[in-house]
């Protein structure tokens, strides 16, 4: 990830309205501006050095993807989404991806796969050295690439919204994942199931996943409700999970 505008900027086919917009999302994202925290434009504008339009069209795109919310009186704030916003958006994401990853088994070639098993071979050395930040982020590159192999638009763009949307809670939650070595194990699941073109076992094993992950990370109480529960309850987010 960025952390500087600098960083950012070694991307040339970015325009400048996207910089600045990846730069603060990307600072969200790891908690550096927090929920409630207001953006003061002026400030922000000067340390990166750009005018306060290409900082306002930023607002703009972050307020669009949810990320921030923009009131006349305070500016831009950094949105505060409630555990309940959280779950039911997650629940909507997992079914996704549930669908897409059944349709990457119908639509990807060999490889595909293969290059498929090329990003989860070097998120499993991150997560060995216990880099959790590159982890990460090859994590969320093999939840995308399979999202983008189902060869369905519409999906492919609802997913894109929402995953924007969680970025931070998807982070954070990788942050505080106690039982890390589970979610890996999953993953090995996953990519079993595609590489056997199952796709009813691989839209089970990432719902499953999905649903352990970020449910737990919208509602505590899940953690000691047992896995059972946990992946009862996803099938139905209305559920009181108190």
């Amino acid at each position: 990830m960025a952390t500087t505008m600098d960083e950012a900027a070694m991307d040339p086919r970015e325009g400048l309205v996207e910089k600045v917009a990846n730069y603060l999302r990307e600072h969200i994202v790891m908690d550096h501006f927090q929920p409630g925290q207001r953006l003061p434009e002026r400030k922000l504008a000067e340390e990166l050095d750009v005018s306060r339009t290409p900082m306002r069209e930023a607002f703009k795109i972050l307020a669009a993807e949810g990320l921030v919310v923009i009131s006349p009186r305070r500016g831009a704030v950094v949105a505060d989404v409630s555990p309940q916003d959280v779950q039911e958006k997650a629940y909507v994401l997992s079914v996704l991806e549930q669908s897409a990853a059944e349709l990457c088994c119908a639509n990807a070639t060999d490889d595909d796969i293969a290059e498929l098993q090329a990003l989860h071979f070097e998120m499993k050395a991150a997560f060995l050295r216990r880099d959790r930040q590159n982890y990460f982020r090859l994590n969320q590159a093999i939840h995308n690439r399979i999202v983008a192999l189902s060869g369905n638009n519409s999906l492919i763009e609802i997913h894109a919204t929402l995953s924007r949307q969680l970025y931070r809670v998807r982070y954070l939650s990788n942050l505080k994942n106690e039982k890390w070595s589970v979610a890996m194990e999953e993953h090995e699941a996953i990519m079993a199931a595609l590489e056997a073109r199952d796709p009813k076992q691989v839209g089970n094993e990432l719902r499953n996943h999905l649903g352990k992950t970020w449910m737990k990370y919208a509602n505590p109480a899940a953690e000691e409700k047992g896995e059972a529960n946990v992946v009862e309850d996803d099938a139905n987010p209305q559920a009181d999970r108190a």
